[in-house]
């Protein structure tokens, strides 16, 4: 399991397979990060087009099987749950 927030969503065109591509990012641990690696993971709704509530600035908590793809760190239709924000 692992939690970040998503820096950027890859929409394909209608004449493609569909699959939402999402990239999140796990900001809590560059802070505390010793060896200076970008801890990014790929999220991959093979069958989709969209998933909602799934866009840029989302944060969120996402747990499945990650494999390596094109060298980042992938994991396909994983399970997700949206984190909110507290309001002031």
């Amino acid at each position: 399991m692992c939690k970040g927030v998503i820096d950027a969503v890859t929409i394909l065109p209608e004449s493609s397979a569909p699959a939402y591509t999402a990239i999140v990012t796990d900001r809590e641990s560059h802070r505390g990060a010793v060896d200076g690696k970008n801890h990014r993971l790929r999220l991959v709704w093979i069958g989709r087009r969209r998933v909602p509530g799934i866009v840029a600035g989302t944060r969120l908590r996402v747990e499945g099987m990650v494999s390596l793809r094109d060298g980042l760190p992938t994991m396909y239709n994983p399970r997700y749950e949206i984190i909110g924000t507290q309001e002031s």
